[in-house]
């Protein structure tokens, strides 16, 4: 599974391409992938339905990307057992794992590789990667090749999230993980002020008045957190206007959404948190890493985040997970959000996608096995119990679940009332990035700025985003 720090490379990476965050240490996937379909490595496999699953005794040598690297042990020793297991069945096909120490999935190492065409036969890329992706050819339609034959679980995915990798009803990928946005608290600080750290505040002025006893704990203590720069402010504006059931472009994608009531209750209710209430701390102009590092030393009470931001804290900065929670997104309209996937090369053989559907079948989309064996993961030490991915529906949903809670590795009761009410998931806007640039000034503005004029903000913003729709 991805880590949170590698999948905002790009979801929050600025438009001149410098990543907001430094993730090198978590990063692990590959970057190149032989083009030549005529080397021998494969032969047909004799069936011309591509909805049929691969022929078993079918030769062919596939390139995946995100192998993990030596330094991420656990994780490569279980990379290594699938292959193995998947060879029972596919004893012909050959598995070759693309793995590069760093960041492989930036903004610039990612766009050079689609121009290149040297992506690997089975590419890693975020839901939101899709439009650059097509644009580039970049991506087969897999429509032909999926259905319940090649990925039995298919209807029991949830289809909003399959919705993100379709353009013009074809299908471009299959799901790794998605995410959704909530609330993350400090359950130790929500004690020490008075607070229940089993319900979260629901709603914005609840935000604000708990965030008022957090911060009134004093020692340097806040009790909200927001970003400001790296395009994550932007981000975060986005998700807590989505919160409200705003949007940021209108349903043409022409035109901004955000210079309305809703836009500015978004930047009001923060510009009183900073200056009326001293609520969120003197230092602001944060970026994706300053929050986490704020809340895993006791010294932030909350801040909007998805789940895996607590596997990051406790892997990395060693925090403890009995010491968080999530609640869902307050004002419950809507919540951002977002994943990833896998794509297959545009223009590899027949037998090569059939190849890469069935490694992807068993390894991310099979209830119980690869990325869903809990129970491997939990006698490997790895995070068990995190509510995502979250992507399963029915049947599939109700093992998984069980699955998951039996190996836990950490107490699920804490995320209990972020999954028990679900907030419909919001993609992000059509030229996320770009906007997000836009808006990370509305939001350093409020926020380090006192005297800061609402109004003349949200209208600046709104023409540039205007410029930048005008520009697709």
């Amino acid at each position: 599974m991805r880590s949170a720090r590698l999948r905002r490379t790009r979801r929050a990476s600025a438009v001149t391409l410098v990543s907001a965050m430094t993730l090198t240490a978590l990063a692990a996937c590959g970057t190149s992938s032989s083009d030549n379909d005529g080397d021998g490595a494969s032969q047909p496999s004799g069936s011309t339905d591509a909805s049929a699953p691969l022929d078993p005794k079918t030769k062919v040598s596939i390139t995946i990307d995100c192998m993990p690297p030596a330094a991420k042990a656990a994780e490569l020793k279980e990379w290594k057992e699938d292959v193995a297991e998947f060879n029972k069945t596919y004893p012909n096909v050959t598995i070759e794992g693309r793995s590069t120490p760093g960041q492989c999935l930036e903004p610039p190492r990612f766009t050079a590789m689609l121009k290149a065409k040297s992506q690997p036969d089975v590419f890693y890329t975020y839901f939101t990667d899709l439009p650059q992706v097509l644009s580039e050819d970049g991506a087969e339609d897999i429509s032909a090749y999926v259905s319940d034959k090649t990925v039995p679980a298919l209807k029991d995915i949830d289809p909003d999230v399959l919705g993100s990798l379709k353009q013009d009803g074809k299908l471009y990928g299959l799901p790794t993980s998605n995410y959704t946005m909530g609330l993350l608290v400090n359950r130790k600080l929500f004690k020490d002020a008075g607070l229940d750290p089993d319900a979260p505040p629901r709603t914005w002025d609840e935000v604000r008045a708990a965030a008022k006893k957090i911060a009134g704990l004093g020692e340097g203590i806040s009790g909200f957190g927001e970003y400001s720069a790296g395009n994550t402010g932007g981000w975060h504006f986005t998700a807590q206007l989505y919160s409200l059931g705003g949007d940021i472009v209108d349903t043409s994608g022409k035109k901004a959404a955000f210079n309305n009531d809703l836009g500015k209750q978004v930047a009001k209710n923060l510009h009183a948190m900073r200056w009326e209430d001293d609520s969120m701390g003197k230092t602001q102009l944060l970026k994706w890493g300053d929050l986490q590092k704020q809340i895993a030393t006791d010294k932030l009470g909350m801040f909007l985040a998805a789940p895996d931001d607590i596997t990051y804290m406790v892997q990395q900065l060693g925090a403890t997970y009995e010491n968080f929670g999530m609640g869902p997104i307050p004002g419950g309209k809507n919540t951002l959000a977002g994943g990833n996937n896998y794509m297959i090369k545009k223009g590899i053989s027949p037998d090569k996608i059939k190849a890469g559907i069935a490694w992807l079948n068993f390894k991310n989309l099979t209830v119980g096995k690869g990325q869903f064996d809990w129970d491997r993961a939990k006698t490997d030490s790895l995070p068990v119990g995190l509510p995502q991915p979250n992507f399963w529906l029915n049947e599939s949903k109700k093992t998984d679940d069980a699955g998951r809670a039996a190996s836990a590795t950490m107490p699920v009761a804490n995320f209990r009332t972020f999954m028990a009410d679900p907030v419909p998931g919001k993609v992000e806007p059509p030229k996320a990035q770009e906007i997000y640039k836009v808006l990370d000034n509305v939001m350093s503005g409020i926020l380090t700025n006192k005297d800061a004029d609402v109004d003349k903000l949200l209208s600046t913003a709104e023409t540039q985003v205007n410029q930048v729709l005008a520009n697709q």
